[in-house]
């Protein structure tokens, strides 16, 4: 019996679309590149429950005649390329035909389309890849493409979608990578008729600036100009200053007007800072590349964000070489930022002037007082104990082989400010007394958000809260989990949030700090389960809250905090892996000594 057969073109065409259309941001992403193909200067977002029920693409752009409307919904329809050579002189974003074949696949689409030299426009339906209306029709010049209930006829991938919030940070993502590249586009984004963002026509530097400049990001001080050219590539952009890094930098590669991944060459930029950047900090950066397109092959991925160069070894030290004259010229030289209304700023290092008798002025240096050069940031993974295969899955008191709570045997005392050195009957434990600290709280903080119970002091000042659009929906998110552990917030302005209380055991003065570390946490997470972000919660605060390396502890401290840690169910380890204690036995000190 034969048992091959076709699949039917809808069947086939849903298949596809699993493969380039994932999410709503996938369709903003293939509708926005075709607007910028289509060489718009205005483009408008519009969505609607975080692109479910509507996602509109809105351009000024040319448009189309009305055979090519009805021709663009056709798989491997496109005005882009014609033969196999073409794929290799690229300089538009879309080439394979597929997007809006694959949207119509899994989405009820509409568009009207109307050519600068036609009287009449164009209006086309399509529901399922079945064409249901097509009439001619008033409208503007440009094209309006709306996809609506997307997913709707593919259940099983619309259950899939994440939480609202989730799915507008990822569209906010996707835009980011349009705009950041693109500033001399006029871009607007509205969201249940709510304009998020609204960027005018400017320069890549001021982009950036109204994209990420909310708060203490100031982009137009932290940023130094890149900019080299070679017979190879031509790089351009920006770097942040090594003393203006921080945990939650922004990092950008573009590629002829397209954005990419490339492991490789963040790299190049690392050992560009390498030895100026403190612990787990990270540099910000904006870079694009210039390339001949048959240099690169940008079709090994159905998103396009990753490209294959055919000299990534040159590039890289081209690359590494700009950035370090980049940081080098800002070393030596005061430099002039145009953007800051005049304003002039000098670096922090000045070199002197050669013969002058004068001493250098001595260098102004900015000290994070959260910073700790020992300390590892590592995102808190549920159900912990499985990243520790050859551990058996026990308690930690017997992985411990301590069948109780072990028995102390002589008063604790305290070592370099750091550990906490307990004779007990076993051996001699040896505590982290930070993290000792952060467990105890974060046990205390876990507690407090399941039961909603957290007690708050007010602020005498309120403190302000500055946060980009992508920050706010996480903030949205688990806004109601701060406020049950104390937090007092409420929306003081488009993009600020007032805090007017803060939990009991917090510090005034981390306020804001300790808010902008846990959505930092949660963004690096992708969390979107409230499970997932009360961890992140919980463990972000406790380690902020914790007792700080360097401090002297009396030995009644010491004990209450030894005595309060052994209490725990789980005690040898963090929530996110990081070990609290060890005991050295008696046969192991012998052993070394």
């Amino acid at each position: 019996m034969d048992i091959v057969h076709l699949l039917p073109d809808h069947v086939a065409n849903q298949i596809a679309a699993g493969e380039v259309i994932q999410r709503p941001a996938s369709c903003l992403k293939e509708l926005v590149e075709n607007s910028l193909d289509a060489e718009a200067t205005s483009i408008q977002v519009i969505v609607r429950d975080a692109g479910r029920t509507l996602l509109q693409v809105v351009d000024n752009g040319k448009g189309m005649s009305q055979t090519d409307a009805r021709m663009a919904f056709e798989r491997h329809a496109t005005s882009k390329i014609s033969k196999v050579d073409d794929l290799f002189s690229l300089r538009t974003m879309g080439f394979r035909g597929e997007a809006l074949a694959s949207i119509c696949a899994v989405a009820q689409v509409e568009m009207t389309t109307r050519q600068e030299n036609d009287e009449i426009g164009f209006r086309i339906e399509v529901d399922g890849s079945k064409v249901m209306e097509q009439e001619p029709c008033a409208c503007s010049k440009g094209t309006s493409i709306k996809v609506k209930n997307l997913f709707y006829n593919v259940p099983v991938r619309r259950k899939f979608l994440k939480t609202d919030q989730t799915e507008l940070r990822n569209l906010l993502t996707e835009f980011y990578h349009i705009v950041l590249v693109y500033p001399k586009v006029q871009f607007l984004f509205v969201h249940n008729d709510e304009i998020l963002i609204d960027l005018p026509a400017t320069t890549e530097k001021l982009r950036i600036q109204a994209v990420f400049g909310k708060g203490s990001h100031n982009y137009g001080a932290q940023l130094l100009d890149v900019a080299t050219d070679t017979e190879l590539v031509s790089i351009r952009g920006f770097v942040s200053k090594p003393e203006t890094t921080g945990k939650n930098a922004q990092q950008y590669f573009f590629v002829n007007g397209r954005y990419m991944r490339h492991p490789y060459f963040h790299k190049a930029i690392m050992t560009a800072y390498s030895g100026m950047l403190p612990g787990e900090y990270n540099p910000t950066y904006f870079i694009y590349f210039d390339i001949d397109p048959q240099a690169i092959d940008v079709n090994i991925h159905p998103t396009k964000t990753e490209i294959k160069f055919s000299d990534e070894q040159a590039v890289f030290q081209i690359l590494m070489a700009a950035v370090r004259e980049a940081l080098g010229k800002f070393s030596l030289a005061p430099t002039i930022d145009f953007d800051r209304s005049g304003e002039i700023e000098m670096p922090t290092r000045t070199a002197p002037a050669m013969g002058s008798a004068t001493l250098p002025k001595a260098p102004t240096i900015q000290v994070d007082p959260h910073y700790n050069p020992f300390r590892t940031r590592q995102s808190a993974p549920r159900n912990w104990q499985t990243v520790y295969p050859d551990r058996p899955q026990e308690p930690v008191a017997e992985q411990l082989q301590l069948d109780a709570m072990p028995q102390i045997t002589a008063p604790a005392y305290q070592y370099a400010g750091r550990y906490i050195l307990q004779p007990t009957e076993k051996g001699l434990m040896v505590i982290n007394q930070h993290r000792a600290h952060a467990c105890i709280l974060y046990s205390t903080l876990i507690e407090q958000l399941k039961n909603r119970q957290g007690t708050t002091q007010q602020l005498l000042f309120q403190e302000v809260l500055e946060l980009t659009e992508a920050e706010q929906t996480i903030l949205e998110t688990i806004i109601g989990d701060l406020r049950s552990i104390g937090f007092v917030m409420d929306r003081f302005s488009k993009n600020a949030y007032s805090i007017s209380g803060i939990p009991a055991q917090l510090s005034e003065s981390d306020a804001v700090t300790v808010v902008q570390e846990i959505i930092r946490a949660v963004e690096e997470t992708g969390a979107d389960a409230a499970q997932q972000w009360q961890e992140q919660i919980a463990l972000s605060m406790a380690d902020t809250m914790a007792i700080p390396y360097g401090k002297t502890l009396s030995r009644e401290e010491m004990q209450d905090l030894v005595s309060r840690l052994l209490a725990l169910p789980v005690y040898e380890r963090m929530p996110d892996g990081k070990k609290i204690l060890t005991i050295l036995s008696d046969d192991e000190l012998q052993e070394r000594i």
